[in-house]
């Protein structure tokens, strides 16, 4: 299956420019796009927040996604990385037009792996560090750091992380990147802050 991916990040902007380029490289290279994913939205919203989400979550092994430019799946580096990291993993291959790119079974794909697995590496030693200190400081603080006895938590897989994750929050660590390192999604996250937290006015 060949999907063709457009995204454009205000209704002022026309998709038409982008199908245009992914039905003449298609024309070139003999091919068809079985099936096309138009979105009118920002990249800085994650993928499960846009159609690309779905995308991702139906594309099967040996499928193809084309897009005009890496651009269009995220704005941040780090975000890309993760779904050309999790593409990879599947066994789906991506091609860009615009920056010629072409994600398989090839040595671009071992430096995209060993990459993402180094800049996520640096991300858990940060994000632990920040941790580490902040939970000294609520310590010097005089705050007491654990779970209040007799309480039960509806959120299990982050039952007694109350202080960690607090403590991430004080270190300005983003609920995504919390939700990565405890293997659970934003929304579990989100609820578990409301119901057990106080987050910080400026959290994001």
């Amino acid at each position: 299956m060949v999907y063709g991916y457009i995204r454009v990040s205000t209704d002022r902007q026309t998709v038409d420019n982008q199908r245009f380029e992914i039905e003449r490289f298609c024309a070139k290279n003999d091919m068809a796009v079985n099936h096309w994913i138009e979105e009118t939205i920002s990249g800085i919203r994650l993928p499960e927040k846009r159609l690309l989400g779905s995308l991702l979550a139906g594309v099967k092994t040996g499928d193809l996604i084309i897009c005009s430019e890496l651009s269009r799946l995220g704005r941040s580096m780090f975000m890309i990385m993760s779904i050309l990291n999790l593409l990879m993993q599947m066994g789906v291959q991506i091609w860009t037009i615009k920056d010629n790119y072409r994600l398989g079974d090839n040595i671009e794909a071992k430096i995209l792996a060993f990459a993402f697995g180094l800049s996520a590496e640096i991300e858990r030693n940060l994000i632990s560090q920040r941790t580490k200190e902040a939970l000294a400081r609520r310590r010097a603080e005089g705050v007491v750091l654990g779970r209040p006895r007799g309480s039960k938590s509806t959120r299990l897989k982050l039952s007694g992380k109350e202080a960690e994750i607090q403590a991430l929050l004080d270190a300005q660590v983003s609920k995504s990147a919390i939700a990565r390192r405890y293997g659970v999604c934003r929304k579990t996250v989100i609820s578990f802050i409301k119901t057990h937290l106080q987050p910080p006015e400026s959290g994001v």
